[in-house]
Formats: C-alpha cells, structure tokens, sequence
C-alpha cells in the first residue's frame, strides 16, 4: 500500500498525478505546453524548456490538495514506446525530477513509456485495471501515434507489440493540419470537433489498406481540395474525422480478424472525439474512457509505480 506520484512530460501537456493504492484514489494537475499561433508544433529544446519550468509549479499544486502525502515511489515517462529506438528529450524534464526526488527521499524510482501510460490510464478511467492481468487489444490513437497494439502482461508492466498503424501521417497531425487549414488553433481537436457538428452532409470515404496498417495522408489532401472549391468549413471538419473513423475502424476490423476477439480498449488523445468514440462503439463495443484520462495525463503512470511497487 502507499502513494504513488507519476510524472509525464510529452511533447504538448506537462502533468503530475497522486496515486493512492488502498483507495485507488487519483489526484491529477496538468497544463498544455504554449504553442505559438499559426504553428503545428514545438522544437524539442522549446518543449524541453516549459516542461522545466512548468513541472515545480503543478508539483505544488498537487501537495496543495494532499499536504500530509507521504511518498512510496515515483512512476515517470521515459521515452515514447518502450523500445531502444524511441527517444525524445522533452522526456528528461521528467526524468531529472523524478531522480532528484527519489534521491532526497530515499525512495524508488520507476521508468515507464508514454504508450504505457496512456494504455493504463484508459484502464483506470474506463474502470479496467484487472485487464493488466491478461491479454487485450489496444488502440493508441493520438498526435504521434496511430497505431494497434497487441498488449501482454510482463510482470508489473506491459509487453506491447504493434500489429497494425498509419503508414504515414497520424491521426491528431491529420486534425491538427486540417484545423490549422480552417483557422483553428493548435491542438485544433476540440474545435474541429465543434465545427463538424455543423454540417449536416453525409460522406463515403474509401480507405487505403495494407494488411492491417491504413494510410492517412489522403485526409489531408482531401481536405485541402475541398477548401480550393470553397466547400464549406464545416463540411470539411466533419469529412476529416469521417475519414479518420472510417480509416480507424478498418484497421480495428482487420485486428479483430487476424489475431481474434480479444477484449478491445481505445487510448490516446484523439480517442476523446466523441464521434469518433460514438462510431467506434456501435461498431465494436470497444471500451474508452472520459477524456481526462484520454489525452496526456501522468494518471497511467502514477498507477504503473504502485503497480510495479507492488501496491496493487
């Protein structure tokens, strides 16, 4: 038993949970990294920098809202997916926090990937924590990744390999480019989730295939012809996240066929559209989670510390 502080710095959303192991209580702070308008994105030194000086302000607001926490271990985000190839530094903002207080009080320290915590953190939210116990299928759909993951209990963490993806552009950049098309600002997901529910028109969307991996670049090119014959902006929201259930759900279809009917979880940011849930959900009966625990969250990493020190 104790508490648990996960800690995650991706790329856009710097944040810091309390994980309580008898009452599976979770306390959470997180603040969005500042984009300039009109990009689609930050340098990783840029990145780097607000996580630095955002992480002691979200750390004091945390034990604001829990002064008398005592620490068990620190759970942080090392590294995109867990795999030797995958490295970006806006992680070491995470990393040097989660040394330093491990250091000063004498307690352990527990390296996870972001994808980890984003799997475990639709787990929790969605009320599925004893899936970690066995087998299941796993959509991690967000700003950098679009993938289908076949996800294997390996101890007190996850063994989790890819089976299916994009083979090019992934699902927030697709959102993120056809916002910043329309005027929207970055991240646009939300907006362009409120735009789209303007428009009443009905579009068929043929997907481009490869066993069980899509293409997504076609949404963008798509999006950009209708934009050039003045379509509407509305119309051309809704065509995007058309296409991108469409292109998600064929890859779903083809996971199911292929490996079987494992119990299915939809993760990652772009998993919090709710036409993309609602089209997902009568078509697979997959399971989410409220979109606090769908878009970057140190949630799943807090839960994987206790997890790992034997907490749970």
């Amino acid at each position: 038993m104790g508490v648990f502080l996960g800690i995650d710095t991706s790329n856009y959303t710097t944040s810091v949970a309390l994980f309580h192991t008898k009452s599976q209580r979770l306390v959470q702070q997180k603040k969005l990294l500042s984009v300039p308008d009109g990009a689609l994105g930050l340098r990783q030194s840029d990145a780097l920098f607000q996580h630095v000086r955002q992480l002691p302000e979200l750390v004091q607001l945390v034990w604001s809202q829990e002064p008398e926490t005592v620490l068990s271990g620190i759970g942080v985000s090392t590294q995109p997916r867990r795999r030797q190839d995958s490295y970006m530094p806006c992680f070491l903002a995470g990393i040097s926090q989660a040394k330093t207080l491990a250091s000063v009080l004498r307690i352990p320290w527990y390296p996870f990937s972001h994808q980890e915590g984003h799997v475990a953190a639709a787990l929790y939210g969605s009320g599925h924590l004893d899936w970690l116990d066995r087998p299941f299928l796993a959509f991690h759909v967000s700003g950098g990744t679009t993938e289908g993951l076949m996800v294997t209990p390996d101890g007190s963490r996850m063994q989790i390999q890819k089976i299916a993806g994009s083979l090019d552009l992934k699902a927030g950049q697709a959102v993120d480019r056809v916002g910043k098309m329309l005027g929207l600002p970055f991240p646009a997901g939300r907006q362009l989730e409120e735009l789209a529910q303007q428009s009443d028109k009905e579009f068929v969307v043929k997907v481009a295939r490869k066993g069980c991996d899509c293409s997504l670049s076609g949404v963008e090119n798509q999006c950009r012809a209708m934009l050039e014959r003045g379509a509407a902006a509305a119309d051309i929201a809704k065509y995007c996240l058309v296409f991108l259930a469409e292109s998600i759900s064929t890859m779903t279809k083809a996971v199911l066929d292929q490996y079987g009917n494992y119990p299915l979880l939809y993760a990652g940011g772009v998993m919090s559209n709710q036409y993309l849930r609602k089209v997902l959900q009568q078509r697979f009966g997959g399971v989410f989670c409220p979109p606090v625990f769908s878009s970057d969250n140190a949630a799943g990493i807090a839960v994987l510390a206790a997890r790992t020190g034997r907490g749970l």
